[in-house]
């Protein structure tokens, strides 16, 4: 596999068409500089499930497999239709499931598979994200949703685990905030702390952090990230997706889809999670349009370069 020392960053795209709501890679030699693949077109498009797919994530096995999953949602196709204009309706009676590609190389992928993850007391079950346990020796998928049980009252962030991305325990509670709802979680091992973002639905409306010596939890506020995160426009960020940059700064993005700036993904710099001292820091990185919900993925200069070479840009 050799270092891995180049970057992916899976994700779709901030078009208001079904073609957008499918699956994009960047590519970027050092974390910074982002460029397009397949002249900015899909790697990956789903026909299954709603025919659209957002919030993707990539993993990397730990024999060395690659799966993508994500969200099984098309705005696009759907939500003047089937949801009435309502994102209250894709909360309550959107898919209980998420959709799911395998790869052993990056560039070969199967068909899109349906995962069965949420059970009948679940709406929508939104952006997952996926963290190996090394305790267990398990993969914790974790998502956003809302349940019939106590009326869809508010957004929690729940688990399942899985050894193959195809069979998941029953889902529990991995975070609840006592004040307000909660999306988009994004979890992070370094040096044997668990490192959890997401997003608070109020008080404050904007990213959170929390840190736990495990992969379940319990979860404790880093409140030193708070000040950083106040400093931005209120309830315009979401999506946070992190990576340890080469040069050993953490490296946050941070979606944006407020009226003020150009929408899509917003980066920050800090010297260390612990520290947690997250600027803003687009002068020094560059997009080739504007990215939207996914994650980064370090990989070898041998990946990078097949997939440079099987999705070029001409």
């Amino acid at each position: 596999m050799g270092r891995l020392t180049k970057y992916l960053f899976v994700h779709f795209k901030a078009i208001p068409e079904p073609i957008g709501e499918q699956v994009y890679f960047g590519l970027s030699n050092d974390g910074y500089h982002w460029e397009a693949t397949n002249n900015a077109q899909p790697i990956l498009t789903s026909n299954v499930g709603e025919k659209g797919v957002r919030d993707c994530t990539i993993s990397r096995t730990q024999d060395g497999h690659f799966v993508i999953i994500g969200t099984d949602l098309s705005f696009a196709l759907n939500f003047k239709t089937k949801y009435h204009g309502s994102w209250n309706e894709i909360s309550h009676k959107g898919s209980k499931n998420l959709v799911a590609w395998y790869s052993d190389d990056l560039v070969n992928w199967s068909n899109p598979s349906v995962l069965h993850i949420g059970n009948q007391d679940f709406g929508c079950v939104w952006a997952p994200d996926v963290i190996y346990d090394p305790i267990q020796s398990k993969y914790v998928i974790h998502w956003s949703s809302k349940t019939a049980s106590d009326n869809f009252a508010k957004q929690r962030i729940y688990y399942a685990k899985t050894t193959d991305f195809k069979i998941f325990s029953e889902p529990e509670v991995l975070y609840e905030k006592a004040d307000s709802g909660v999306i988009d979680s994004a979890m992070y091992e370094n040096e044997h702390i668990f490192y959890l973002f997401v997003k608070s639905e109020a008080d404050p409306e904007t990213i959170i952090l929390l840190k736990s010596d495990s992969a379940t939890g319990p979860f404790t506020r880093i409140t030193n990230f708070d000040p950083y995160m106040a400093q931005l426009e209120q309830g315009q960020y979401e999506a946070p997706t992190a990576f340890k940059n080469k040069d050993g700064k953490w490296c946050l993005f941070l979606d944006y889809y407020g009226p003020t700036l150009e929408p899509g993904y917003k980066p920050f710099i800090a010297s260390s999670l612990e520290k947690a001292n997250f600027e803003m820091a687009t002068e020094v990185f560059e997009f080739p349009y504007n990215f939207k919900h996914g994650t980064v993925l370090l990989i070898s200069d041998d990946e990078y370069e097949r997939i440079k070479q099987n999705y070029p840009n001409c």
